[in-house]
């Protein structure tokens, strides 16, 4: 994937139908962490202001977070799809059953119930503590999210150092573009993953059209999403958060372009990622370690087990029943 470069245009996160582009000529900048200071810190204070304000209405299908809403309908089976692709599991009516999931920058909880009633455990996480009660409160509505949902109010590396190797996924919707340090972000999301566990971002790439479309026009013009909402330097494009990912130890599966219809309200999948994107990454495994070697004793008894194995093989093709090794 190419990049080019164009370091003199201007400072969300919204693509609109109709001017769908051509990614070989949208720029993107390289270098784009160099607007970003190494706070060793996820919590941008301004970011956590804008969300502050506008805590009780995630719930308002018609509101600020329309746009959220009607996005489930592409994220919420992209994570499901790919986890079941890696875990391998299925059951029925409850796909993710089994699976614990961390939501980061949970906001009200839109995205995080639609992974409980698919079975998953899932804890929300959000520095905004207003958000957190009403992610709560719409909550409790709901028996069954109940016993599945969580929620807590803390930046992600807080958790990060209580939560190891916790979680078999790790879901950041439309968060990194209001993250002080992508790096510090990076690395907690890492941290907190399973080996062999997935993350999952939805983001805006940072070109022209992105700010064109995804600034000027759905926040100044259409006011689908407040004024205000978004800063063009804190996009990335997909060849930059790859790179990032890639150097805390996660290695990028796919990235899949979205694009979001004001007329309907609806969102798409399309080939291209000059404006919204999606992408899973998963975090490598450890090395197999060699194996040690065995005792005169351990070497003995394994002889004795593989020698019964074997045994019990022969019986099984002689009475023609299915054998699964």
């Amino acid at each position: 994937m190419e990049e080019n470069t164009d370091s003199s245009f201007p400072n969300t996160g919204l693509g609109l139908s109709g001017l769908e582009p051509d990614d070989g000529a949208e720029p993107v900048l390289h270098g784009v962490h160099s607007v970003r200071s190494a706070s060793q810190s996820t919590l941008d204070p301004s970011e956590t202001r804008k969300f502050q304000r506008l805590a009780n209405k995630w719930w308002d299908e018609q509101g600020e977070f329309a746009a959220l809403h009607s996005m489930n309908d592409l994220r919420v089976p992209f994570i499901r799809d790919n986890l079941l692709n890696v875990t391998g599991g299925r059951q029925w009516g409850r796909p993710l059953s089994g699976t614990r999931i961390l939501d980061v920058g949970c906001g009200g909880g839109l995205l995080t119930e639609p992974l409980g009633r698919l079975g998953a455990d899932v804890l929300g996480i959000d520095p905004v503590e207003d958000s957190v009660r009403t992610a709560e409160l719409h909550r409790s509505f709901d028996p069954v999210l109940r016993e599945r949902v969580q929620y807590r109010a803390c930046p992600l590396e807080e958790l990060s150092e209580e939560e190891a190797e916790a979680f078999d996924a790790v879901v950041a919707s439309e968060v990194v573009e209001h993250v002080a340090d992508l790096d510090t972000f990076a690395c907690c999301c890492c941290q907190v993953l399973k080996p062999g566990g997935s993350l999952f971002i939805t983001t805006i790439n940072k070109t022209r059209l992105s700010y064109a479309l995804g600034i000027v026009v759905a926040e100044r013009l259409l006011g689908i999403v407040p004024d205000g909402t978004h800063d063009w330097e804190k996009f990335i494009s997909p060849v930059e958060l790859e790179r990032l990912l890639e150097s805390s130890g996660l290695v990028v599966q796919s990235v899949r372009g979205m694009l979001f219809n004001p007329a309907t309200g609806s969102w798409s999948w399309t080939q291209s990622t000059a404006i919204n994107y999606a992408l899973h990454a998963v975090k490598q495994g450890e090395e197999p370690q060699p194996e040690r070697a065995r005792s005169p004793a351990e070497t003995e008894d394994h002889a004795v087990s593989s020698d019964a194995r074997d045994e019990h093989l022969v019986k099984l093709k002689k009475w023609q029943l299915p054998c699964f090794t």
